[in-house]
């Protein structure tokens, strides 16, 4: 390898690295707002915490890919550019495509390795996602006392207590209303103060009450006649009543199929799969429909279900044909109820099944969209750095200033021509072959026109080559302005001495 090439590889590996993780923390950032209502007050581990970040950011390097390697190459040409490091390379005759030879084929690589990365991992991760945030969201909020407000986080239990010791966890005036009973039966205690908590493994909760009394009012089937109510005073009681929901299951995350947990295999024998469900269950509910209702009695169309047609040759004279204007009144009453007849049984009769036969599209284009978005991830990969390169080549500015805003510029509107297309494509508004490949449709062009006028040594954004550029015109045009405001000065005096 060239020394060169070791310095531009050595001046692209940092920027990656670094706008890499730059990148996976602003997105993963916008995972945490969006989650943290679920994940606040559930009493949940560093573990499972760090669990579910580590499988969310693995979720997330397909998208954070693109947007670090046109960072990067944004960067690190701009620096060397901005060093005239650049500059000496091309005056010692090498092009812009030879000196980024050894950054492509590291581009190249990463590329191939992100697919990968979105045929195995991701659907792996989706899966934990998924799995975590379900048992998650299945588990109750852990014991938070309020001063003086009821605690109903316990099925078939209320707890108040008028004041918590933030050190000891002491509980004082502790008012419990337990209808945990079968029969009906509720209990009612009034303590001091107490401890009230889980235990370890979360199944079973520990109350432990001092001086208090307790009354238990016993119901029968004449409850309001013939109820009872027991009293009891004591010093020190302990109750160990099993919970459940409070300790974290976990679920097996095979459980949890869809298109986002599949790799291409897989979904393309899902694709195949469900084409052939759509159409068998379309061809079922259609023919008996067309041939035994509608063209019951026409014995032209065809026995083939594709082929399906009317030999419409009989209805060419239309004079011979019957005509209902010219019926009675009565007679057209049986025709019109006979139709409304004939047009209830034919749709009794169309068995096709709507919300099934829409939950089979819907799984058709999702997995259609989800086997071309891992396709299309390596080439979108490759032209952000086509673009990046060229960019930070004609900027010839470093740092995180302009190459950052120039970057999410791009970013932005790869992201949402993406969003648009993937969601028509969706909703089976667009075939998802232009619907996942719109954006790089879109962008190859740029790309090639960047790598152009990069190659050119062109002043594309130079700010200093469009200052001159617009004072030569401001000094080619200065004679035909210095005319106008001279004829428009003269205008002026001439209306001032016309009006004295």
């Amino acid at each position: 390898m060239k020394t060169i090439h070791k310095l531009v590889l050595k001046a692209y590996l940092g920027p990656m690295v670094l706008t890499f993780f730059i990148v996976m923390f602003v997105l993963m950032m916008n995972i945490v707002w969006r989650y943290i209502d679920e994940l606040v007050g559930k009493g949940l581990s560093a573990g499972i915490i760090i669990e579910l970040m580590t499988y969310f950011m693995a979720n997330m390097i397909p998208l954070g890919l693109p947007l670090a390697m046109l960072l990067a190459a944004i960067m690190t040409m701009g620096n060397l550019g901005e060093n005239y490091e650049l500059l000496a390379m091309k005056s010692a005759g090498m092009s812009l495509i030879r000196i980024t030879k050894p950054l492509i084929i590291l581009v190249s690589l990463i590329s191939v390795g992100s697919f990968f990365i979105g045929n195995n991992l991701v659907p792996y991760a989706n899966k934990k996602v998924f799995s975590i945030l379900y048992d998650i969201r299945q588990q109750k909020q852990s014991l938070e006392f309020q001063d003086g407000l009821f605690f109903n986080g316990i099925d078939n239990m209320s707890i108040r207590v008028s004041r918590q010791e933030p050190e000891t966890h002491l509980l004082h005036d502790v008012l419990i209303y337990d209808n945990r009973a079968a029969n009906g039966d509720m209990n009612t205690i009034v303590a001091d103060s107490g401890y009230i908590r889980l235990s370890d493994d979360k199944k079973y909760l520990l109350v432990t009450l001092f001086n208090g009394e307790t009354y238990e009012q016993t119901r029968s089937s004449q409850w309001f006649t013939q109820s009872k109510l027991r009293h009891h005073i004591f010093e020190k009681q302990d109750q160990v009543i099993p919970m459940e929901g409070f300790a974290m299951g976990r679920t097996d995350a095979n459980q949890f199929s869809n298109s986002q947990t599949k790799n291409i295999n897989e979904l393309q024998h899902d694709i195949d799969s469900l084409e052939k469900m759509v159409n068998s269950a379309t061809t079922r509910s259609y023919e008996p429909l067309l041939k035994e209702q509608i063209f019951s009695r026409d014995n032209s169309v065809l026995p083939q279900p594709d082929s399906l047609r009317i030999d419409k040759s009989r209805f060419r004279d239309m004079a011979t044909m019957d005509s209902i204007a010219t019926l009675q009144m009565r007679e057209k009453e049986r025709v019109w109820n006979q139709a409304r007849t004939l047009a209830k049984n034919s749709r009794n009769m169309f068995s096709f099944d709507e919300s099934a036969a829409k939950e089979a599209l819907n799984q058709l284009y999702r997995s259609k969209v989800e086997w071309h978005k891992k396709m299309s991830l390596p080439v979108s990969i490759m032209i952000f750095f086509l673009i990046g390169a060229p960019l930070g080549a004609i900027i010839r500015k470093g740092g995180l200033g302009l190459p950052v805003v120039v970057s999410i510029i791009f970013f932005v509107i790869y992201y949402i021509i993406s969003l648009s297309g993937e969601k028509l494509a969706k909703e089976g508004s667009w075939d998802a072959v232009y619907g996942m490949w719109l954006s790089t449709f879109i962008l190859t062009p740029i790309a090639i026109y960047l790598t152009y006028k990069a190659t050119n040594d062109s002043a594309l954004l130079d700010t200093d080559w469009y200052a001159g550029k617009f004072k030569a015109l401001y000094e080619r045009m200065r004679p035909a302005i210095n005319k106008l405001k001279n004829a428009i000065k003269l205008k002026r005096n001439g209306k001032k001495h016309d009006s004295e």
